[in-house]
């Protein structure tokens, strides 16, 4: 039997040190509380994320490993550097916030169900209503293509899901993001769990320590919530050269 803390619901966001979190399931560290703005936050604080899926309690999760962009070193591969050059597409930001989780929450192949839940979707775009919660989308004239989401709290970023409509739509977001965010001064992107895909990008680990270490100092950063909807991103075709 898997024992874990359970969190009560109320103004309280305290959460259980980060070593306590089990070796199997790797990361799961406590279940219950809720999803309010300040839990959240408080979470992302300590390098925390919940997943859970329909039927389940909320669970909190930290990564025995952390997956990780360094936003300066970011990796474009070859022949996708080649598209890039000709692409005419548009990259956005918070214009289509709560657009970009539906399409990411979307039933996927190989894949039953989604941890994208109607508590998650309300519970981020309140965090996005209050200029915590960001999108970046890949538009094709007046059609999203692709885009991915996640929190910012200092000069940290937290990368939550990220989806494509059309061939590299998710890759165009995500190096566009990882660009704009080393031009605002957030050095790492934090992409939660290992894949293939992303380490074809440039991801890498990091120990939780390590990562929770990083976290403290950047999260800690004086940097004012806002929309980023006036902010200057980098197109399409500025992507296609290694930073």
């Amino acid at each position: 039997m898997i024992r874990i803390p359970l969190l009560a619901v109320a103004r309280d966001s305290d959460f259980p040190p980060v070593e306590r979190a089990l070796a199997e399931p790797d990361g799961l560290l406590a279940a219950g509380g809720d999803l309010s703005p300040e839990r959240l936050l408080a979470a992302y604080r300590r390098g925390i994320f919940p997943w859970f899926s329909d039927g389940e309690p909320i669970l909190w999760w930290s990564p025995a490993q952390r997956t990780v962009f360094d936003t300066a070193a970011m990796h474009v591969p070859r022949r996708l550097a080649r598209w890039l050059r000709g692409c005419d597409w548009t990259i956005r930001s918070d214009t289509a916030f709560g657009d970009v989780m539906r399409a990411c929450a979307a039933p996927r192949a190989k894949q039953h169900g989604t941890w994208i839940t109607t508590e998650m979707l309300d519970a981020y775009e309140r965090l996005h209503a209050l200029g915590h919660a960001h999108s970046v989308e890949a538009w094709a004239d007046d059609r999203l293509v692709g885009g991915i989401y996640g929190v910012a709290v200092g000069r940290m970023f937290y990368g939550e899901s990220m989806f494509s409509a059309e061939t590299n739509g998710s890759k165009v977001a995500l190096l566009g993001l990882a660009r704009a965010l080393h031009g605002w001064g957030f050095p790492l992107l934090d992409a939660q769990v290992a894949s293939d895909h992303l380490f074809t990008l440039g991801a890498f680990e990091l120990p939780r320590a390590d990562f929770c270490s990083r976290v403290a100092e950047l999260a800690a950063a004086d940097v004012a919530a806002s929309a980023w909807t006036d902010r200057t991103l980098p197109q399409p075709h500025e992507l296609a050269a290694e930073r």
